[in-house]
């Protein structure tokens, strides 16, 4: 089975673009959607309060969100001890997933393949791109409540977008008009 990532910082468009891929009958994985589930699993919900040692993370059994972020945005150490355990256990589920499913290709949709480590999972790495005034306005489009400063904060957070674009196989440009060909995405028979 042919696996691609679909990548990009926040506002680059990577949901809307992963519906194309979806109609061309790949199959879309969503990272960030089962990085949720986890947080409504209970086990997992210990394992966040034994990490950051902090019993306000959960209260009546949902992951207190605004507390988890005070936590991990702005400050690396815990950042990386959330991805630390968060990734593998998301991976466990796209691997599970991948396996049950009956297309030729399949495509998980992450922001953070690259800061993840994730690459070697992948055949093919797309990372979505657009500008940063544009990627700004998606954000605050769907999310009112975050100020510029916070979504620049956590950007800030995601690996520069020149970075990712340099390390793809193919970038697509969602705040501009494109034409491409998604053929090498076919497995090679």
């Amino acid at each position: 089975m042919y696996k691609i990532a679909l990548t990009g910082g926040i506002g680059t468009g990577k949901t809307y673009l992963s519906k194309h891929f979806i109609q061309m009958g790949i199959p879309v994985f969503y990272a960030d959607d089962e990085a949720k589930k986890l947080y409504e699993d209970a086990s997992f919900q210990q394992k966040l309060i034994e990490l950051f040692a902090d019993p306000a993370l959960v209260i009546d059994q949902k992951v207190n969100l605004a507390v988890l972020s005070k936590l991990v945005f702005g400050n690396e150490e815990n950042l990386q001890k959330l991805n630390r355990l968060v990734h593998p256990a998301v991976m466990e589920r796209f691997v599970h997933w991948a396996e049950e499913q009956q297309a030729p290709s399949v495509m998980m949709e992450s922001a953070i393949v690259f800061e993840g480590g994730l690459t070697d999972y992948f055949d093919k790495i797309i990372v979505v791109d657009a500008p940063l005034e544009l990627r700004i306005q998606r954000v605050q489009e769907r999310n009112p409540n975050l100020s510029r400063e916070e979504i620049l904060l956590r950007m800030s957070h995601q690996m520069p977008q020149e970075d990712k674009c340099r390390q793809a196989d193919l970038v697509i440009c969602t705040g501009e008009t494109y034409a491409m060909s998604l053929n090498f995405l076919k497995p090679e028979s």
